[in-house]
């Protein structure tokens, strides 16, 4: 079945749906940019309300490691795939001044998690594990997606996550400030339905004028004004993808896909 990101018009709602089954909704690269252009039409379209679900029993396990080989051991290519296809996508839905509800079910992991943060209003079935335990695959979280993470969920949070290799259930993401609500399996889509009833029974226009303000204080309450912190961030991803061709890089990400414990 084709990996790719489907966007569905429900009227006053654009649905998005991460669609690549076979791999628990695993992103291609090519839905990096799929979901780059699915959000730079919601954000010029007169939806009131975007819904990004995954395809079936998850949300998004990840990136799709089988394609990793061809690209992520050369410290250009690796930069490109990250600075170009995950970040555009992962802009693309920050920019978005359409509120944006995710309805989380299954793994939530990775890029899965990344995508998650995006998000205005984060509603998860019990079911939902969140992590991102990529250290296992011998390489880092690229930064501005760390930084992306880490405001979302919370540093320490963020810590556990990447320096443990920690999974943790939607009820503890809710008691840490990273969710909205946890609701049992079959009850996530009522659940989705009332925030989006609630969203879309509002003024769009303000709704989009609350989203500017949001951005906003976000920005300033993280600094990213600041000559120095802007320096200091310019200089890590200058350095962030040196690791490329690297024998742990390698490593995890062969034994990943034979299947093996890694030797690191």
């Amino acid at each position: 079945m084709t990996a790719t990101v489907r966007l569905e018009d429900e009227g006053r709602v654009a649905r998005v749906v991460l669609s690549h089954p076979a791999r628990l909704n695993a992103m291609s690269r090519a839905m990096w940019r799929e979901l780059r252009e699915v959000f730079q039409r919601i954000q010029a379209g007169s939806w009131r309300c975007a819904v990004l679900e995954g395809e079936g029993a998850a949300f998004c396990a990840g990136g799709d490691i089988a394609e990793y080989p061809g690209f992520r051991f050369q410290e250009a290519s690796l930069r490109e795939f990250h600075e170009g296809d995950v970040w555009g996508g992962l802009q693309a839905v920050l920019d978005c001044e359409v509120p944006v509800v995710a309805a989380i079910r299954g793994a939530c992991m990775g890029a899965g998690l990344e995508i998650a943060s995006c998000c205005d209003i984060r509603l998860a079935a019990a079911s939902a594990r969140f992590g991102a335990p990529i250290a296992k695959l011998g390489f880092p979280m690229a930064p501005r997606e760390a930084a992306l993470v880490a405001g979302a969920a919370g540093e320490l949070t963020a810590r556990e996550l990447l320096l443990e290799g920690g999974v943790l259930e939607a009820v503890e993401m809710k008691q840490r400030g990273f969710l909205h609500d946890v609701v049992e399996e079959e009850q996530l889509a009522a659940r989705v339905r009332l925030s989006v009833d609630r969203i879309t029974a509002l003024a769009p226009q303000a709704a989009r004028l609350n989203k500017r303000t949001l951005r906003s204080i976000s920005e300033l309450n993280h600094g990213l004004a600041r000559t120095d912190r802007a320096q200091a961030a310019t200089k890590n991803i200058a350095d962030a993808y040196r690791y490329a061709p690297g024998a742990e890089h390698r490593e995890g990400i062969a034994a990943f896909l034979e299947k093996r414990k890694p030797a690191f």
